[in-house]
């Protein structure tokens, strides 16, 4: 239905919910279009994996956004890191968990974008204790060089909700050993299988490009068919 009415003194333009219509211009006039729609939401199996993907990394970018990571390759931090998150498996929340913020950890979830030569790590052992190992040469790094190490870990809050939860710090210089001629750390955490971690080199406004390094399969139940379909279900989808 359109109704034209002249455009004399002040008109609302655009869509109005309560009236469940829309006004707009056309060749002088104010249209009036019934804008509400009987039809249900379409919910075809595609949209419905392409929203548990964006759910799942916008609750990713939420607990990470707290240490203000860098993705200095972009216009905004935010929209690039839902890029490059959009290249992780998909995992499948039931919609309780998916109200509550939910995240898995694995590996690849990226923690920094820049045009620095980034740290190739590998969670590890030196003499027998648990290590971060990195390619970094000592003689290669600058002075003014900084290393960020991002730790992420899987936690279950309430009602066994998996979350991830993210910690940034500085590395000293001497918090670093050398292994074959590399730069690693250790602690007796880089054993710990619910945990992953990135290590940024920073310098000025520049930065590596690094995402998680981590032994957790925790996520891997999150990513089968039976998930999906749960999932599916706790919405009230039929494929």
């Amino acid at each position: 239905m359109k109704i034209k009415q002249p455009t004399i003194g002040v008109e609302i333009i655009g869509k109005i919910p309560s009236l469940g219509v829309t006004k707009y211009i056309r060749n002088g006039y104010v249209v009036t279009r019934v804008s509400t729609s009987e039809g249900r939401r379409s919910n075809t199996r595609s949209q419905f994996v392409q929203r548990q993907r964006m759910r799942h990394s916008i609750a990713l970018w939420k607990e990470l956004s707290l240490w203000s990571p860098m993705f200095t390759e972009s216009k905004t931090a935010y929209h690039r890191f839902l890029s490059l998150a959009n290249q992780l498996p998909v995992v499948y929340l039931s919609k309780d968990k998916a109200s509550a913020v939910g995240s898995l950890l694995m590996p690849g979830i990226p923690v920094s974008e820049g045009n620095l030569l980034p740290v190739q790590l590998q969670v590890g052992e030196v003499n027998g204790t648990p290590a971060l190992i990195t390619d970094r040469k000592a003689d290669e790094v600058r002075p003014h060089e900084v290393f960020l190490l991002y730790t992420a870990e899987q936690q279950l809050h309430r009602e066994d909700c998996p979350k991830v939860v993210f910690k940034m710090r500085e590395v000293k210089r001497d918090e670093f050993i050398l292994a074959n001629g590399c730069l690693a750390l250790l602690d007796s955490e880089f054993a710990n299988e619910m945990k992953g971690w990135a290590l940024v080199r920073v310098m000025g406004k520049n930065c590596s490009t690094q995402s998680v390094v981590t032994r957790c399969k925790y996520y891997e139940q999150f990513t089968t068919e039976e998930a999906l379909q749960e999932a599916a279900k706790s919405y009230n989808y039929r494929f």
